[in-house]
């Protein structure tokens, strides 16, 4: 009897495993990875995980949730950083670092439409109209959130690559803004919007890469932080 619910137990672990969605950026929304979205925004299931946050900020002399090393400049430019995260005298920094795909869009879609007692199903939610209001297929978007800017137009001096596996740097197909920035305590803050095509540089969708940043300061510190993109669909 005890051999039987063993092997019961096994078999429905296994079972939950292989049911569960394996994770790994979607650069281009499918049906099953749609269903599983919008179930999770309708609580039919346990939500899926469509994005990567990485907490910048400095707690205790290290960074909350997030590995940055330099990428030029030296190891000092990171050990200014944590020495001194609030000191914007020489420069702003950035705070989160958000990474999504169109899974993650879809989401909130799913959860609009709950709110407005609709059910979105996942043939809706591909079909063009809705498709329309996603970020087209094969981009992956980066969101930066930084405080300290001397003004706000300095926001335009941030650079911003990804780094492919052979070392090429990825420039963004478009950067802009979010409606965010405001002063306080006499410097700008607000989130950097950046997207980028990591699959025609051979970026794979389960891959880790690095996001290289180099802030508005005329300084020579170009920081590297890891992205995960088989953390999220």
């Amino acid at each position: 009897m005890l051999n039987l619910t063993l092997k019961t137990s096994l078999t429905l672990t296994l079972a939950a495993l292989l049911s569960a969605p394996a994770l790994a950026w979607v650069p281009k929304l499918e049906e099953v990875t749609a269903k599983n979205v919008i179930d999770g925004a309708y609580g039919r299931r346990d939500p899926v995980s469509t994005f990567q946050a990485l907490d910048l900020t400095v707690k205790e002399g290290k960074f909350a949730a997030g590995t940055v090393t330099a990428f030029a400049g030296g190891e000092k430019c990171v050990a200014d950083w944590l020495a001194a995260p609030t000191e914007f005298a020489a420069g702003s920094r950035p705070q989160t670092i958000t990474v999504i795909g169109q899974a993650d869009q879809l989401y909130f879609q799913a959860q609009a439409a709950r709110d407005g007692f609709g059910n979105l199903t996942a043939a809706d939610a591909l079909a063009a109209d809705l498709a329309s209001k996603r970020m087209p297929d094969g981009q992956l978007r980066v969101d930066i959130a930084v405080k300290g800017l001397a003004t706000e137009k300095a926001r335009q001096a941030y650079n911003v690559r990804l780094k492919g596996s052979d070392g090429k740097m990825i420039a963004p197909v478009r950067a802009t803004f979010v409606n965010d920035f405001k002063q306080d305590a006499g410097t700008w803050q607000g989130t950097l919007v950046y997207y980028f095509e990591p699959l025609k540089a051979g970026v794979g969708a389960s891959d880790k890469v690095e996001l290289l940043l180099r802030t508005e300061a005329d300084s020579n510190c170009a920081y590297s932080v890891l992205l995960d993109l088989g953390s999220f669909s």
